[in-house]
């Protein structure tokens, strides 16, 4: 047994899914070679150094030293208990589990505070109750009328479970309080605000079209209120940040959207929530939307572990083409593919798709989206008076700049032309332009590159183990791989402990491991293993390259390394004494280690 699923079941579980599909699900990953590889889930990184392997049916980072299995990954990533990460994959492999007695018990661990979880409770509740008011009740009429009249349909309603708050001050204060949710908590969770004056609390949302914000478990923690009357101000309340909700890192949509974006490849980006679920009415499923802000590095991020083509479908005023510059921008420089969606003038994509309808949206807009650089042709004119010959030469420049950073020759000789034709300019003289633009960047990119090659090469020789180090990690990936060769290395080393206490840990539970009668098994060992460290450890070393069939003479040599280790140290250990016995003028002391290590020495 392990915990209280049965361990037969467990395996079962196990074999019914491939860790590559599951993982699949929260990062982008690309084959390459018998490994999958991609950008790590649980640190930020620009080049993909996450790998999967679906033979051994594990997972390592290489730059923050995460590993595990299909359990564990579930486990990290979405905060689950054992159990709970179990019960998930048996649902995803249609593997039927029996629930013993206690399974479902709030004693299990997860990664939730209980403070958190009673606050995603309340929020669970409230988004219930808000979604009921709005389609039920006659007090939700009004609001309903409302949403229909501009454009929202039922369908529409019911999938992002819409809501409506009542215009009271204090029934959302005395509905969760009489729940049993202590007012602090709640005031702490964003939904209601305590009063200065006498230190009573008042509902946060009042009279208000209530959208519930997800994160990307699918679990409301925030809501964005959209004001009914226009007396009522702001025109939009969302809730203020809190330990569940931090506007920097959530992308409205992205728990319902990633499976699309990862079947097709591609993310539309959106400035609101309404335009998101306007896209939605249209068929486009692979929308998602930032909470009123620009985008983030954690953004950025977030949506790179799914895919790297994004099209931007901004406003058309000039606050939304600064801000899809921007955002395009911090694309870009994470080697996104970028395409902008142009809007008609005064028009944003909600109004767009209510005044023309879906059809005409997705081809005239999102199908006639434009790459980045024909975008930035567009953008850097904004606000130059062209007929002027120093701000049409400045602009010139810019672009042939801009061109010069694109990495394919077709496409820089595919706007070069452009601007000669637009600009009655000699193709020929641009094209010199552009060479020395481009030999100069060259020039200024091979001394950054020698720069970095030099700290990766300080860093690479700063990892580098010492003889005795390799050795043990080396023993340790052929033990994991031969349960016969783990037994014959326990017999060389005698009784002797390894110098690194991980090591000697993973050589412990690897040899226990089998004599329970276990086959090499590295998902399942990993069970077992009862400290993060300790699984990173064994995920590294089993992606490391080794040869199928290791020879007794290299388990010797291994063996050898870090037997001689051990004497080296008893060596310098006895030196120490002996120079202490020199200090005391206890000669017969001193000649006596002397000896002592001489015989050592001869052992070596």
């Amino acid at each position: 047994m392990v915990g209280i699923i049965p361990e037969d079941k467990i395996n079962e579980i196990r074999q019914s899914i491939d860790i590559v599909d599951i993982i699949g699900e929260y990062v982008h990953l690309k084959k390459q070679g018998r490994n999958y590889f991609g950008l790590c889930p649980f640190h930020g990184e620009n080049t993909p150094s996450f790998s999967v392997s679906t033979d051994k049916q594990i997972y390592h980072c290489f730059g923050c030293g995460a590993g595990g299995n299909v359990i564990s990954f579930l486990m990290d990533i979405d905060g689950l208990s054992f159990q709970e990460a179990v019960m998930k994959l048996a649902e995803k492999g249609k593997v039927h589990l029996e629930l013993e007695k206690g399974l479902n018990d709030h004693t299990s661990k997860t990664k939730d505070t209980s403070e958190e979880k009673q606050m995603k409770e309340a929020y669970e509740l409230l988004q219930k109750f808000y979604h009921h008011l709005l389609v039920n009740t006659t007090e939700g009429q009004h609001a309903l009328e409302y949403l229909l009249g501009r454009g929202f349909s039922k369908d529409s309603i019911e999938k992002f479970q819409i809501g409506y708050s009542l215009p009271s001050w204090d029934f959302t204060v005395k509905w969760l309080n009489k729940r049993g949710f202590q007012l602090p908590l709640l005031e702490k969770a964003g939904l209601i605000i305590k009063r200065e004056s006498d230190e009573s609390y008042f509902d946060r949302f009042r009279n208000r079209i209530m959208f519930p914000i997800q994160n990307s478990k699918g679990e409301t923690i925030a809501f964005a209120g959209r004001a009914i009357e226009k007396e009522d101000q702001p025109k939009y309340l969302n809730s203020p940040e809190t330990i569940l909700f931090n506007k920097s890192n959530i992308l409205y949509n992205y728990y319902r959207a990633k499976g699309f974006i990862k079947k097709q490849q591609q993310a539309i980006l959106f400035e609101g929530f309404a335009d998101v679920i306007s896209a939605d009415t249209a068929e486009i499923f692979n929308g998602i939307a930032t909470m009123g802000t620009s985008l983030t590095e954690q953004h950025v991020q977030l949506i790179r572990r799914m895919t790297d083509s994004v099209t931007i479908c901004y406003d058309s005023d000039f606050a939304g083409i600064e801000a899809a510059y921007r955002a395009g921008k911090m694309l870009s420089e994470q080697n996104c593919n970028i395409r902008i969606a142009r809007m008609p003038e005064g028009l944003d994509p909600d109004d767009y798709i209510k005044k023309y309808g879906a059809e005409k949206f997705r081809q005239d807009v999102i199908g006639a989206s434009l790459t980045f650089m024909s975008f930035k042709m567009e953008y850097f004119r904004l606000g130059k008076n062209l007929q002027n010959e120093g701000e049409k030469l400045q602009y010139i420049e810019k672009i042939i700049e801009e061109i010069t950073n694109l990495d394919k020759a077709v496409e820089r000789d595919h706007y070069l032309r452009q601007l000669a034709d637009e600009f009655s300019i000699s193709l020929d003289a641009l094209k010199q332009q552009q060479k020395q633009m481009f030999y100069a960047n060259k020039k200024n990119r091979h001394h950054q590159k020698e720069v970095k090659t030099k700290r990766f090469y300080t860093e690479q020789k700063n990892r580098l183990f010492p003889a005795h180090h390799t050795a043990e990690r080396r023993l340790l990936a052929h033990m994991l791989q031969d349960a016969d060769v783990a037994f014959k290395i326990k017999e060389l080393l005698n009784g002797i402990i390894l110098y690194y206490d991980e090591h000697q840990a993973i050589l412990t539970y690897l040899l226990g491991f089998y004599e329970e009668g276990n086959e090499p098994n590295t998902s399942k060992f990993l069970l077992i293993l009862p400290d993060e460290k300790l699984r990173g450890i064994v995920t590294e070393l089993e992606m490391m390259p080794l040869n199928s069939e290791v020879t007794d003479r290299e388990i010797e040599d291994y063996v050898y390394q870090v037997l001689k280790h051990q004497k080296m140290l008893k060596i310098k250990e006895k030196e120490n004494l002996q120079k202490k016995a020199e200090q005391e003028n206890d000669r017969e002391k001193a000649l006596s280690l002397a000896v002592e290590i001489l015989q050592l020495r001869k052992s070596l």
